[in-house]
């Protein structure tokens, strides 16, 4: 695409973004790969009408405040760099730019004070569970509160689980074969610690000596694709810090997490700690390819047949390429059987806090993903991200004989614990 831009007026991510422009030819075979498009229909909220908005800003045409109302609605799924035929490197014009629109766009005071509840409670397991135990005992008010309060609220489960600190090292229990580090995630650890019980179950089971740092923190995925550029700096070079480089892999069991270490080369790009970011990010890896790479020790079969129904999370299908680790990792097991979901690479409508800023949108999109389980007939629908099962589990609940719903590490301890 032919373009005015001025680099010497952009940040240091600016060659990454003019790149992302010019490689887009205007072809469209991203629109029907857009949830968004799909739903709301404008062409200025589909990636090829994005892209235009965001050139036109950045050539100077257009201001900050004209196009946040289209790049806002925008899930960052990345569903169209997997669609797109020239290689348009969406991530890397977005994430920037949204940088650039939340520090210097004129933004509401509802805005800022949602951002920023959400930025300073979510990263922080403490302050999350609080203020989740908090948003309990206002559920029966969730009727009169605004529509992203009212999401929060609902999204929230009935319970929460117990605390389950995991050890700082935990030995393999089977003949050596690798050495790891884990991220627990923060939300995760507070909703669904099980998964990261249930990954460090099945790692050692495997013959993995995996390492917890106790102080990590929150990988920076939430800041980033909210725009807070520097919040997510600080706690990506925290982890940056406490992450030994002796390890052989930096394992994540959300894809979120996984994508948004994988972008540290991004949000570090032009400053001192971008070749110590590009390194941490050769090294981060999702479980289920962790896994699949090694070899995965055979589990045993199971008693009975299992349809399951594995469901793509956008950030492992199109931000990292995962597709073939979870299901090799599933049909590795005696008696299960895996289908696809019709348009499976849609995304579900969680989107890290997409499910909160725009609830319309990621409802339609939520109940169009279970309907298209159903229609699979699964006994079981397995996902690899923590918001991804959030999300899929609030328009399941309602639902007369819905299938279960697990992550693929949940999964795969129960079958090795001869529990499911």
């Amino acid at each position: 695409m032919h373009h005015k831009i001025q680099l010497d007026q952009l940040n240091a991510a600016g060659p990454s973004m003019v790149k992302a422009v010019e490689a887009c030819v205007h072809c469209g075979f991203c629109l029907s790969s857009c949830p968004t498009y799909r739903v709301l229909g404008q062409e200025m909220d589909s990636p090829r009408g994005r892209i235009i908005l965001m050139k036109q800003v950045l050539e100077g045409d257009l201001h900050l405040n004209e196009v946040s109302a289209h790049i806002d609605p925008c899930l960052g799924c990345l569903a169209c760099v997997t669609a797109c035929p020239s290689g348009v490197q969406y991530g890397d014009l977005v994430g920037p730019f949204r940088e650039t629109l939340e520090s210097q766009g004129k933004r509401s005071l509802t805005h800022r004070l949602r951002q920023s509840m959400m930025m300073r409670t979510l990263p922080y397991p403490g302050r999350f569970r609080w203020a989740a135990r908090m948003g309990r005992l206002a559920k029966p008010f969730t009727g009169i509160m605004p529509k992203p309060m009212r999401a929060m609220l609902e999204l929230l489960p009935a319970r929460l689980p117990p605390r389950d600190p995991l050890p700082r090292v935990n030995p393999p229990q089977a003949k050596p074969r690798a050495r790891v580090a884990m991220l627990t995630g923060c939300v995760q650890s507070v909703i669904e610690p099980q998964i990261s019980r249930a990954t460090l179950d099945v790692l050692q089971t495997n013959g993995v000596e995996v390492h917890v740092p106790p102080d990590q923190g929150c990988c920076g995925a939430l800041a980033w694709h909210n725009g807070h550029g520097a919040l997510a700096r600080r706690q990506a070079r925290h982890n940056l810090n406490v992450f030994s480089d002796s390890i052989d892999a930096v394992i994540s069991n959300a894809a979120g997490c996984g994508s948004g270490m994988h972008e540290y080369p991004l949000m570090f790009k032009g400053t001192p700690d971008e070749h110590r970011a590009r390194q941490f990010a050769d090294r981060v890896v999702d479980v289920s390819v962790f896994l699949d790479n090694l070899g995965l020790t055979p589990p045993p079969p199971l008693d009975q047949p299992i349809t399951i129904a594995y469901h793509d999370a956008c950030h492992l299908a199109h931000a990292q390429g995962v597709r073939d680790a979870p299901r090799n990792l599933l049909n590795a097991i005696e008696g299960v059987t895996v289908v696809e979901i019709p348009n499976g690479e849609f995304c579900c409508g969680s989107a890290g806090t997409y499910n909160i800023d725009h609830p319309d949108v990621a409802a339609e999109l939520g109940r169009h993903k279970v309907d298209h389980i159903r229609a699979t007939g699964a006994d079981l629908v397995v996902a690899g991200n923590i918001g991804c099962l959030v999300q899929i589990q609030q328009h399941l609940k309602s639902i007369p004989d819905a299938p279960r719903l697990m992550h693929t590490m949940t999964f795969l301890q129960s079958v090795y614990a001869g529990s499911f």
